[in-house]
């Protein structure tokens, strides 16, 4: 192999090198985003990356293992964080739903005093006669 040739196979490996780093940092950072549990494996299998070249990484290792923690110390499943509520969208959402509350409250109300003019409309048009008797049983044919 010619001498000359060894600078471009080295730049070849170089960007071979970061396009790979780019690959883990891009899974790594979608994963979070997603709310996915990060580890190796999901990261390598995401990123199309073996495990041990991510163990060989040491920021990705450091990064991947500070994920890895985080997800461990919550007892309760993480939210992604494009889907956390903020305090304001909370506050309106609660005003919406006291509004709706609110009217609903009123057309009970409505109902409730239509019910029982309808109920005491019926208590009027009663007949007031003697009550009448059931059918007469009719004998075999």
């Amino acid at each position: 192999m010619p001498a000359d040739n060894a600078p471009h196979l080295i730049e070849a490996a170089r960007r071979r090198h970061e396009l790979t780093r780019s690959k883990a940092v891009q899974a790594l950072r979608e994963l979070e985003r997603e709310g996915t549990a990060v580890t190796f494996e999901s990261v390598a299998k995401a990123a199309g990356v073996s495990r041990s070249w991510l163990y060989g990484q040491p920021d990705l290792r450091a990064e991947i293992q500070r994920l890895r923690e985080q997800t461990r110390s919550t007892d309760r499943p993480t939210v992604p964080p494009v889907q956390r509520a903020t305090d304001a969208s909370l506050r309106q959402r609660l005003e919406e739903a006291t509004g709706r509350i609110r009217e609903l409250r009123q057309e009970n109300e409505r109902l409730r005093r239509e019910l029982a003019a309808a109920l005491g409309e019926q208590r009027v048009q009663r007949p007031t006669g003697p009550p009448r008797r059931g059918s007469a049983t009719i004998g075999p044919c």
